[in-house]
């Protein structure tokens, strides 16, 4: 009895110390979560004023030309991926890159991993890569973005993709995270305008509207891939304050079960030794 509540007692303390753990790691996924929600809202204008430039652009020449609009022969197909670079985030890894694996069965795929986690999930795999340069997802800065973003468009160009594509998680709430996919290139002529957006007016551009067209389309991807690392990222943060809240809660609930194991075989063992008393006292 007594090793009985011994276990019992080292249990309920290294069951305290992990939720010590998951709190601590709660708290700091609620703080850095909020500075993520600020630069996903900030990263938003930029991506909105590029592509408005460009369904302006489109549709005040009907004859534009340029490399990044319509179909291509490539057969390849690259893709982005955005994972995270550690796991105790719920879902939030495994829902996206089983959404990537399954877009990308039957096509022939290069992949571009950012974060740890993409890397192993497709080097596993032996899925080609573009590049494994932004293997740490928090190490990927603006200028890494526009940086990627301009490399792919050289490559798109120079025929070795057919069509870019971007695997990312879209932030909802701190409860609700969505993986999604968004096709980046190629472009097509009919854009919806943004939401919120002022009637399109007649501009001239110099020195003519392709030139500037194919210089904001590297710029334009550049946003879209800095917008969908700040939404993965707040993503993966609100899906790790879950899980490690839901954790906690967890750890708690098995902290009262484990005391009141402890109650009942302490009570098991007092009565055990009060029933032994009286039988010595009864024998004398």
């Amino acid at each position: 009895m007594a090793s009985s509540m011994k276990d019992i007692k080292l249990r309920i303390h290294s069951v305290q110390n992990t939720m010590q753990i998951t709190k601590a790691m709660e708290l700091v996924a609620s703080s850095k979560l909020r500075r993520a929600q600020e630069q996903m809202a900030k990263s938003r204008p930029h991506y909105e004023a590029l592509y408005e430039t460009l369904g302006d652009i489109a549709a005040a020449d009907s004859e534009l030309s340029s490399p990044y609009i319509g179909e291509r022969d490539a057969a390849k197909t690259c893709w982005i991926v955005i994972a995270g670079d550690r796991g105790l985030a719920g879902g939030y890894n495994s829902n996206v890159l089983r959404m990537a694996a399954e877009k990308m069965a039957g096509c022939d795929s290069v992949v571009v991993p950012i974060g740890k986690k993409a890397v192993e999930f497709f080097r596993r795999r032996g899925v080609p890569f573009v590049t494994a340069a932004y293997a740490e997802a928090a190490d990927v800065s603006v200028s890494d973005c526009f940086t990627l973003a301009r490399t792919l468009c050289d490559l798109y160009r120079a025929g070795e993709f057919g069509e870019i594509h971007i695997v990312f998680t879209s932030f909802v709430s701190v409860l609700v995270q969505n993986p999604r996919t968004l096709q980046l290139l190629p472009l097509s002529k009919e854009t919806e305008p943004v939401s919120g957006s002022s009637p399109r007016q007649v501009i001239t551009y110099e020195p003519d509207s392709e030139t500037v067209y194919n210089a904001i389309v590297p710029e334009y991807l550049g946003g879209v891939v800095y917008g969908a690392l700040c939404e993965s990222v707040a993503s993966e943060l609100g899906a790790r304050r879950t899980a490690m809240d839901a954790a906690t809660k967890n750890a708690g609930e098995m902290i009262d079960d484990l005391n009141l194991k402890y109650n009942r075989a302490r009570q098991g063992a007092i009565t055990q030794e009060i029933t032994e008393i009286v039988a010595g006292a009864q024998d004398e």
